[in-house]
């Protein structure tokens, strides 16, 4: 797992890498929080596009950001997701809480 930031006029984007798991969800959102906290985005955007698995753990990551952006009555935009976290994502129903582009890839 490795997150990687980019901040621009407050907008931050997080690109996720590699699997997001129970393994590794709680660093991931710890590292997350820590981004928002130190650049207090207007929109962060998670970007899936370097994601290869994604669990249900995946959904607490998306809330969990989600939680934290309200906060700061911040918005959150999911993009570049592939089929397989997409199908996770589309059945927790995220699409109702919070933009979501449409998937990427195959």
């Amino acid at each position: 797992m490795k997150l990687t930031s980019y901040v621009q006029e407050r907008q931050l984007t997080l690109v996720l890498t590699g699997e997001i798991d129970h393994h590794c969800a709680r660093e991931m959102m710890q590292g997350i929080s820590e981004k928002i906290d130190i650049y207090m985005p207007l929109r962060c955007i998670l970007d899936f596009s370097e994601v290869r698995f994604m669990d249900s753990s995946g959904i607490a990551v998306v809330l969990h950001t989600l939680r934290h952006m309200k906060t700061l009555d911040g918005k959150l935009i999911l993009q570049n997701i592939p089929a397989q976290a997409y199908k996770v994502l589309k059945a927790a129903g995220i699409e109702k809480i919070t933009d979501m582009k449409e998937e990427c890839r195959q």
